[in-house]
């Protein structure tokens, strides 16, 4: 009997037990509460719409390079423009009034502005007009630009080959500079910059030089007679670039480091020092290869 007794008083104890269970857990499903209906209002936020706008117009700037007629161009070549990219905006969202700077540069420039604004626009014969006349006229300066270098160069008593590193190059090489430069600071990842420099090189190379001496050998050829090229300082020249081009590239991978973040940009100290490093190897490259075309250095 006393052990019937014990049987019953745990199954009670038991049903007690899952029944404080049972009602904890049921504390813990969910369950509607006083506040059955919830009102959601969304509301537009100005400041990040002003950011998407600017940022679309930005990147139609980018794609929209070209013009619709001749009054367009003539237009922008005689309008003062900021020095920074068109359609910039302060954070107030009043756009940036043109500097002194921009004045100065404007009437240094026109007269190459309005030059260029005689290129056809973009829209005629599907851009071909506007790319064989640009062609042709960057042809021409360059032309103009070597004979002047060169009369220059015979005038202080320069060799050709220094004339050719020092006010060619310099001369035919800022433009590209300051065009990769726009070109960096309007691609996210700078990849149309790269594109510039690569292609300015290619045309360079390829073209001003392989077809001058494809041409030359073919008329020489056909004289009967042998078209050489004495190489001069170009191997010194070469391998030198070489060389300094190496060490640029140490650079730019090192500026990948978390605590500078890529190869353009970055904090100040970084920057500035990476822009006293690469102008130094120019100057070097320049003494080194002007003492070698004066046999001051022995060359290959």
């Amino acid at each position: 009997m006393f052990l019937g007794v014990s049987i019953i008083a745990d199954r009670f104890m038991s049903s007690i037990e899952d029944e404080e269970e049972r009602r904890v857990a049921e504390m813990g499903r969910p369950m509607l509460g006083e506040h059955v209906k919830l009102e959601v209002t969304i509301e537009e936020s100005y400041e990040f719409k002003s950011t998407v706008d600017k940022l679309i117009k930005k990147t139609n700037l980018a794609l929209l390079i070209g013009t619709n007629s001749w009054r367009e161009q003539f237009v922008e070549a005689i309008t003062v423009g900021s020095a920074s990219s068109s359609g910039d905006e302060d954070e107030s969202g009043e756009e940036k009034l043109p500097s002194c700077f921009d004045y100065v540069m404007h009437f240094l420039t026109v007269f190459w502005k309005l030059l260029f604004a005689l290129v056809p626009p973009t829209d005629y014969w599907n851009g071909w007009a506007c790319f064989v006349v640009s062609i042709s006229v960057i042809g021409m300066l360059t032309a103009v630009i070597g004979d002047l270098a060169s009369h220059f160069g015979c005038t202080v008593g320069l060799k050709d080959s220094v004339t050719a590193v020092v006010f060619v190059a310099l001369g035919t090489s800022v433009p590209d500079t300051f065009a990769s430069k726009v070109s960096a600071i309007q691609d996210q990842y700078a990849d149309a910059s790269i594109g510039n420099v690569t292609g300015s090189n290619a045309v360079n190379v390829f073209l001003g030089i392989g077809v001058a001496w494809s041409i030359a050998a073919i008329y020489h050829y056909s004289q009967g007679q042998q078209f050489k090229v004495d190489p001069g300082t170009l191997a010194f020249s070469v391998t030198l670039f070489t060389i300094f081009a190496f060490i640029c590239f140490g650079v730019l991978l090192y500026r990948r480091r978390p605590e500078i973040g890529g190869e353009l940009g970055g904090p100040r100290v970084p920057k500035i020092l990476t822009t006293c490093l690469f102008f130094s190897l120019w100057l070097i490259y320049i003494v080194l290869s002007s003492l070698e075309a004066y046999c001051h250095v022995q060359g290959f």
